[in-house]
């Protein structure tokens, strides 16, 4: 009787299948999940992959505790103005059906606002409207369609799961089997077998068979638990039409066992039963050492550690600091300034809140807090400053994932990660060739080797080697750098900074710095009112120059402004009681007077009466010129300014000669300016400080914003520079360069070796367990020959 499976989940029906819609299905649950599907559009899911779904799991009453409201606090990252965002690890997340039905969610129920799916760590992602669905509901949603969570809450409070061991009990059954076919070959080793003793058939001769079926009974825990992955991810990519890397070595592994079975059967000899169990552990091994290699670099944690977000800490004697958000701990009291973002949830205690949680959840509308309420990590105050006491230590993988959030990726695809999928898939596609042209010829000349052929040459020429060498060598550098204070939001950063031919950078805050700028005043003196109020005006923004005449005021009593308002481009304008002050640009204050544009000011306007100028000495960061000319030999170079003119003459001494120079640049110019840039086919860097230059920094292909330890992180830009670094750009640069010529040598090295092993295994000088010996090692020395160079390239970085 033919075998019955179910269309959903692939197990077998046995003798009643439950038949429905001219299918079959193994129980009432997957016949469910079929019809959700179904009835919501969904069915595409079946084309993906066949049978790629779960049983459900009985869930009566299971998931009853997310009534609670503590609990629900407690697992939930945000959780505010009727909308809740969870992150669920949901184990039975495998293909490619999975994540196109996770992020389908909103079909099934439209209170689900949006699902992302790692696929890597087997989450998901999920906002909803808690009035409207529970997270609960949510939980029983996904069990009923085979996606049930993993919950608990322990896990949730380390932000960690179990490590998977499964690697290592497959590499231990298969060590163990792959020593024991290896004792039970010394007969044939040595030729023990036919020896004679005394006249006499040596004893061995009798156990010949006994020692023949007991390396079978090895070798089947080996292929169909140890190896099984390999066939699995075969099986998967064939279906998918794609040949990737494991098609060769699932094909060398199913004729070496089939091969050694028959050959026991027949008692055509003893197979190859020691050639097989030791491709598998070298296989597994190979496999073990790059998941330790990639943990030992720790790439993401290293980058998380560094992350150069500060904040502004009040101390118990009213003193501010600024400070590293990993060194927030719960109870501090935290100053959020305009544009700034909460690093951690806390409580709001003064100040006009109101924030945009858009990084967050994709909504960007902002809500309205008042003193009391609950804020969470990852909104943006939108008006003036507020103070918080934060409830709980920062968590730096939060702030990074909003940084990787899909409401703010646009897509800059790799140009280099698709080369290294084509080549994988070109080079799987001539392994089988030359395996199936090589096995024809030796079975006409000499069939005896013909098996050993096909199978060195499937194994030996693994394109392991090549799939290594881009993410070890991207992943190396993206922690070398933030070692060197350069935080690169992830890998692909790196390739596409290498292939920049344009840098565009901004001036204020940019190329001049506010630490040590000077101003001097000139206009109608400030009342001790109007002074009070445009310290405090000033407070509440982070533009550069906001920051710089802050600290140059005499101090004044802190209070909170009963309106504040920041216009992009433009300038800030704050209201206490009857008292209103603008602080900007001539036009913005309302100043008639002809500007002048040979120097950079500030103007200011009380009650809408013009007052006054500051009037700013740039000073520019250590190294520019030095920068700017290195990087002029080999790039486009240009200054957008939002600011005047005044500082051309001084900018043309200081710049080499024929950089061009745009001022009055509203950041929507800049913008345009990059796009235009992009159409002529120029790869475009954009440098800045995070605030006004936002879109130019999302819409450049390397957006860089320079951070002089103020909270002005933005989820628009590809990486933060520390202002100290600003010297070292243009070697960072090189060094992205170098970085994709160590991978480019990585290949011709993994080349080299391919085409010397296929020469033996094609001669038929080499046998498969030497292969499967040699193919881990030409993975390692890959791996030790990107780790290597891309450490020499590290320690030549300042």
């Amino acid at each position: 009787m033919d075998r019955r499976n179910c269309y959903h989940c692939g197990d077998d029906c046995g003798k009643d299948p439950i038949e429905f819609d001219e299918k079959e299905f193994c129980c009432n649950g997957c016949k469910t999940v079929y019809e959700i599907f179904s009835s919501n559009d969904l069915s595409q899911y079946y084309d993906i992959q066949a049978a790629a779904g779960a049983t459900p799991n009985s869930i009566e009453g299971k998931y009853d505790f997310l009534d609670n409201l503590d609990i629900i606090e407690r697992l939930t990252e945000f959780n505010d103005n009727g909308l809740q965002i969870v992150n669920l690890y949901i184990p039975h997340i495998h293909c490619s059906s999975c994540i196109w039905v996770l992020e389908n969610l909103k079909k099934l129920n439209a209170h689900i606002t949006d699902s992302q799916v790692d696929f890597p760590k087997k989450t998901i992602r999920v906002s909803y409207k808690s009035t409207d669905i529970s997270l609960k509901e949510l939980v029983v949603l996904l069990a009923r369609i085979g996606y049930e969570p993993y919950i608990s809450l322990d896990d949730f409070d380390n932000e960690k799961k179990g490590n998977d061991r499964s690697l290592v009990y497959k590499l231990g059954v298969a060590g163990f089997a792959f020593g024991n076919v290896m004792f039970l070959s010394f007969p044939d080793y040595f030729d023990l077998s036919s020896s004679t003793e005394s006249g006499g058939e040596f004893w061995l001769n009798r156990y010949e068979d006994v020692f023949r079926w007991l390396m079978f009974a090895f070798s089947l825990p080996v292929v169909f638990y140890a190896g099984r992955d390999y066939f699995i991810s075969a099986y998967k990519g064939l279906s998918s039409k794609i040949l990737n890397i494991d098609v060769p070595i699932a094909l060398g592994i199913l004729v070496l066992f089939m091969r050694s079975t028959i050959e026991i059967i027949f008692d055509w000899g003893s197979g190859f039963f020691d050639s097989l169990t030791g491709l598998v552990f070298f296989l597994l091994l190979g496999k073990f050492f790059q998941q330790k290699t990639y943990s030992f670099l720790s790439f993401e944690r290293d980058y998380r550690s560094y992350f150069p977000i500060a904040i502004t800490r009040i101390t118990s004697n009213g003193k501010e600091e600024s400070t590293q958000v990993h060194q927030i701990k719960r109870g501090d009291r935290l100053l959020i300034r305009n544009g700034e973002l909460i690093p951690v949830d806390g409580i709001l205690i003064s100040g006009n809140a109101r924030i945009d949680y858009s990084f967050v959840t994709g909504e960007s509308h902002p809500v309205r807090k008042e003193s009391g309420d609950k804020v969470f990590a990852g909104g943006k105050q939108l008006q003036g400053a507020i103070e918080m006491e934060a409830l709980k230590s920062v968590s730096q993988s939060y702030l990074t994932q909003l940084w990787g959030n899909a409401v703010f990726q646009e897509d800059k695809a790799s140009k280099f990660q698709t080369l290294t999928d084509s080549i994988g898939k070109r080079f799987t596609l001539a392994v089988l060739t030359i395996a199936t042209v090589a096995t024809a010829f030796w079975l006409y000349f000499d069939p005896g080797k013909a098996m050993n052929v096909f199978t060195a040459v499937l194994i030996i020429a693994c394109p392991c080697a090549i799939a290594l060498a881009a993410p070890f060598t991207l992943g190396n550098m993206l922690r070398i750098f933030g070692r060197k204070k350069f935080y690169l939001k992830d890998t692909r950063t790196i390739e596409q900074l290498a292939q920049i031919d344009t840098a565009i950078f901004d001036k204020t805050g940019t190329i001049t710095t506010t630490k040590r700028s000077t101003a001097t005043y000139e206009g109608m003196p400030l009342t001790a009112q109007e002074e009070s109020l445009l310290k405090n005006t000033l407070r509440a923004s982070n533009h550069p120059l906001s920051r710089t005449l802050y600290e140059l005021l005499a101090e004044q009593n802190i209070y909170t402004l009963d309106e504040y308002e920041e216009h992009l481009g433009k300038g800030v304008e704050g209201t206490k009681g009857d008292g209103s002050i603008k602080i900007g640009s001539a036009d913005f204050v309302g100043n008639q007077q002809p500007s002048d544009v040979l120097n950079t000011s500030v103007h200011i306007s009380s009650n809408d009466s013009y007052k006054g100028k500051y009037i700013f000495h740039n000073q520019y960061r250590d190294g520019v010129s030095e920068v700017f000319q290195a990087m002029s030999e080999t790039l486009n170079l240009a200054v957008l300014s939002g600011d005047n003119a005044g500082e051309k003459t001084r900018l043309e001494t200081l710049l080499p000669k024929l950089t061009p120079f745009y001022f009055n640049q509203k950041p929507e110019h800049k913008l345009r300016f990059i796009k235009a840039l992009q159409e002529k086919n120029k790869r475009v860097l954009m440098v800045g400080d995070g605030l006004n230059d936002a879109g130019a920094l999302a819409q450049a292909d390397v957006g860089i914003a320079i951070s002089e330890n103020v909270n002005v992180f933005s989820p628009a830009c590809d990486g933060i520079l520390d202002a100290s670094k600003f010297r070292q750009l243009y070697a960072y640069i090189l060094a992205s360069k170098k970085a994709m010529k160590i991978i480019k040598l990585s290949f011709v090295l993994s080349l080299l070796y391919n085409l010397v092993g296929l020469y033996f295994a094609v001669t038929g000088q080499l046998q498969p367990v030497i292969a499967a010996v040699l193919m881990p090692l030409s993975s390692i020395s890959v791996v030790a020959f990107a780790t290597l160079m891309t450490n020499l390239l590290g320690r030549n970085l300042k």
